[in-house]
């Protein structure tokens, strides 16, 4: 901006003298800080649109597989609502974690189907206060619903990757839950006895060894998918010397590598 500088000069005469003033400058972004912002604030719009489909995709798994498959104790139904099932698999399946199905999880494991879970769970009529064996934990889905119920859970897992997701899931679910590592087919003698030893999978026969970790009346859970016989769901209950095995519904559940029988050479 151009002012006049009037300024008066001997003899009293005003004599003008333009001068020129720069106007502050104007500030102007850094267009990447724009893009910066716009970019996060897209980013937290999709992160809370994709928590509401996965809420949404919740509700429909209890009202279409859960509820329908005589599952009535309101208990489990509630705790199936909220519980962040997408996060016990890789990103490129979170999309199919509330499809009846089970998921792979890699390795020879899967993420047991929803139906299979709850109805097992519900047969096991788990109190509060009871203590709980969840062999083949994985990501932590199954230990973090039995622990919703008031039991003592421990979680046993063998793969250390699977661990590492079972627990950060748990820590933000189910904070009661204990880890432990260690081979399946061993249990955890350490922890014993258990009230209820819960396998999150299939196996090819009943694990007797398994047994022994049991209390008095306690009882094992899984699903029995024997070669050449329909696979089918199974509460156990040891009654001293003996245990006695009941067959509970069909459940097609992919066998633990840990439980499926060892391969039979003939020469």
């Amino acid at each position: 901006m151009v002012e006049p500088d009037v300024r008066v000069g001997t003899g009293g005469v005003a004599r003008a003298r333009l001068t020129c003033r720069q106007e502050p400058r104007a500030r102007h972004e850094d267009p990447s800080h724009f893009r910066g912002k716009h970019l996060s604030q897209s980013l937290a719009d999709r992160s809370v649109q994709r928590a509401h489909e996965f809420d949404a995709a919740r509700q429909r798994m209890v009202d279409a597989q859960i509820r329908p498959a005589q599952i009535n104790d309101p208990r489990i139904i509630a705790l199936m609502r909220v519980l962040p099932r997408e996060e016990c698999v890789a990103p490129s399946l979170r999309d199919f974690a509330y499809a009846d199905q089970s998921l792979p999880l890699g390795g020879g494991r899967f993420l047991t189907e929803p139906r299979v879970v709850a109805r097992l769970v519900q047969n096991c009529d788990i109190q509060a206060g009871d203590r709980v064996l969840v062999v083949g934990a994985s990501g932590g889905y199954s230990a973090a619903l039995i622990s919703g119920l008031g039991a003592e859970v421990t979680a046993l897992e063998s793969d250390a990757e699977r661990a590492a997701l079972g627990r950060s899931f748990t820590a933000r679910h189910a904070p009661g839950v204990t880890w432990a590592d260690g081979a399946l087919s061993d249990g955890c003698p350490a922890l014993a006895p258990y009230d209820l030893i819960f396998i999150d999978g299939g196996v090819a026969q009943v694990p007797e060894p398994l047994v022994t970790q049991l209390v008095a009346d306690g009882c094992l859970a899984g699903v029995l998918a024997s070669p050449g016989r329909v696979p089918s769901a199974f509460i156990a209950t040891r009654l001293q010397a003996a245990l006695t095995v009941t067959p509970l519904f069909d459940a097609a559940v992919p066998v633990l590598p840990a439980f499926a029988l060892a391969p039979v050479f003939s020469f």
